[in-house]
């Protein structure tokens, strides 16, 4: 049986940040220690908040933006953060291809760019099982690093309440790391050679890319000088985080009440998402993501039917709130086809306004011959290629992309402009969880899709 402690709420009638304890729970961690799972959740709550509820505000006023066809959601970083990846080198690199991408998506859609971060928090992962079997030894399964970790040996695979806390110091050395970054210009838009991650040295879309960087840096000058903006009002962009929603004591201690503003607040992120594991419009995941004010993710998979997404929507946004929801399909290449219409259909019919934003990496994993769990990039491509047209068709707006990748030169989705193959794999395969698109293949991806959007709007 799952522990919970109990420990008191100011609360709405109907509502608490642990009302959550009621409904039935999926993918949470059995902690052998109930007193010290107490102890760590209840300093966890008297920490301070690590995102605040006007950047939260701000979020949802451009994701429903987004949903009005304005702005364009990019949301990328690691399938599942590691405490050991929390180091300058790492965060400056996945910063850097993350403004690349945005770069190059500002310069082919001609539109905004909310520029999302999978990090500062993305700990904890649901599994498939909740117990692993090695050569007749049987432990619990490895659920991300701030629960346990990933060694197969009873000590380290033990869940520990302590690493609840540790999430939160990872968490918040990133985020001040990040948000040092972006105020003291790293992001400044006049000088995106800065951010040069080696991509321009070796890969096949080279000229394409300096291109894009010449004439953005042409344009932001002239601007410069004919309306006399100064250099401070154009280099510093908007950066928000996101992590699934996943280990709810972890999401109920960090969700609290601020002065001015009425409603509970999920402060340990600005943009929680609900995964299809845990979606059960009766359950334990939905009942705390529907008291809450952050604009809310929703994975959407193959599973998911009409009648399933619209109770989650009627349970998670009652109201309507524009920006609210983003619905994050994840269908595969082979099945978005036959799958994504009926469901943006049953959305249209209930007259409902949401982000709609294409996950083409979880629907696209497989195991190699060797072994090695990966993607492929072509079959990556094809589900956004298929996403965009279907919205197209029906009359919607795509206008968010949710990708899994890091700023290093990793090994792990087969293909790209290099042309990557199962026998390369080995080479960099640093993956604990999910396999990520290296940066080129990421910066890559961000250059197909302005192209293909160039082409829908008609430029060349």
């Amino acid at each position: 049986m799952v522990y919970h402690p109990s420990f008191e709420t100011m609360g709405m009638p109907d509502w608490t940040p642990d009302s959550w304890r009621k409904r039935p729970t999926q993918q949470q961690p059995v902690y052998p220690d109930p007193a010290a799972v107490e102890a760590a959740v209840r300093e966890l709550a008297a920490l301070p908040p690590l995102v605040t509820s006007w950047e939260v505000e701000s979020l949802r006023q451009q994701l429903a933006e987004a949903a009005a066809g304005r702005r364009f959601l990019l949301q990328g970083g690691a399938c599942a953060e590691s405490f050991t990846d929390c180091r300058a080198d790492r965060l400056t690199k996945k910063l850097k291809v993350l403004l690349q991408m945005s770069l190059v998506l500002t310069y082919g859609l001609r539109r905004r760019i909310i520029r999302v971060g999978r990090f500062a928090g993305q700990y904890a992962k649901p599994r498939s099982s909740d117990t692993e079997t090695r050569d007749g030894v049987t432990l619990p399964t490895y659920r991300g690093d701030l629960v346990n970790g990933p060694e197969f040996t009873a000590d380290r695979r033990t869940p520990d309440p302590q690493r609840l806390l540790r999430g939160y110091e990872r968490a918040a050395l990133t985020l001040n790391f990040i948000r040092s970054l972006v105020e003291g210009g790293f992001a400044d838009l006049r000088h995106p050679e800065y951010w040069d991650l080696g991509f321009v040295r070796h890969s096949t879309r080279a000229a394409e890319y300096q291109r894009m960087v010449d004439s953005i840096g042409d344009s932001l000058r002239f601007m410069e000088t004919l309306a006399g903006i100064t250099a401070g009002e154009i280099s510093r962009v908007d950066f928000f985080t996101s992590h699934e929603g996943l280990h709810l004591l972890y999401e109920s201690a960090q969700t609290r009440q601020v002065p001015h503003r009425e409603g509970w607040y999920n402060l340990s992120t600005h943009f929680p998402w609900i995964g299809m594991r845990t979606a059960d419009p009766a359950g334990a995941h939905a009942e705390y993501f529907r008291g809450i004010e952050n604009p809310v993710g929703i994975k959407v998979g193959p599973a998911m039917t009409p009648e399933w997404l619209i109770d989650l929507l009627d349970t998670l946004d009652p109201d309507r709130i524009p920006g609210r929801i983003t619905l994050i399909h994840r269908l595969g290449h082979d099945r978005i086809a036959d799958l994504l219409p009926p469901l943006i259909e049953a959305v249209q019919r209930e007259g409902r306004t949401v982000l709609w934003s294409c996950d083409p990496m979880h629907g696209n994993t497989e195991r190699t011959s060797n072994g090695y769990k990966t993607r492929r990039f072509d079959n990556i491509l094809s589900e956004l290629e298929q996403a965009f047209d279907i919205h197209h068709d029906i009359g919607t707006y795509l206008g968010g992309v949710h990708l899994e990748l890091t700023g290093e030169n990793v090994t792990e989705c087969i293909g790209g402009a290099r042309g990557l193959e199962e026998a390369d794999l080995s080479r960099a395969y640093r993956s604990q969880v999910d396999p990520r698109l290296n940066y080129e293949q990421a910066l890559e991806t961000a250059m197909l899709i302005a192209r293909r959007i160039q082409r829908m709007n008609g430029r060349s």
